[in-house]
């Protein structure tokens, strides 16, 4: 009888813990969240936007998640010196573009 209650036994736990994980708050499900972040540095003027997702957000690994011109989406650490000046840099832009069209 043991072999056929191990098998049910993880099966009924899989389930449970599915059901009881807590669900990802605000509008990110769980594809919007970086499961890793870009360990060196990119081009930055191969990205025209970004975004923040955070813990606070529901996500599992803070990361900005840069749009570069071609539409692909790299997720980037928040808190390193590049990752900074690549959102100073696309900050910048868009202020002055935001001048420009007023």
């Amino acid at each position: 009888m043991a072999p056929r209650v191990t098998p049910l036994l993880a099966l009924s736990l899989l389930v449970l813990w599915t059901f009881s994980v807590p669900a990802l708050g605000g509008a990110n499900d769980a594809e919007d969240c970086c499961l890793s972040v870009a360990r060196h540095p990119f081009p930055g003027h191969l990205v025209r936007d970004f975004r923040y997702l955070l813990i606070k957000d529901g996500c599992r690994v803070p990361a900005v998640v840069f749009t570069t011109v071609k539409g692909r989406q790299l997720c980037a650490p928040p808190k390193q010196p590049w990752v900074e000046r690549i959102i100073r840099r696309l900050q910048k832009a868009s202020a002055k573009s935001k001048r420009h069209s007023s």
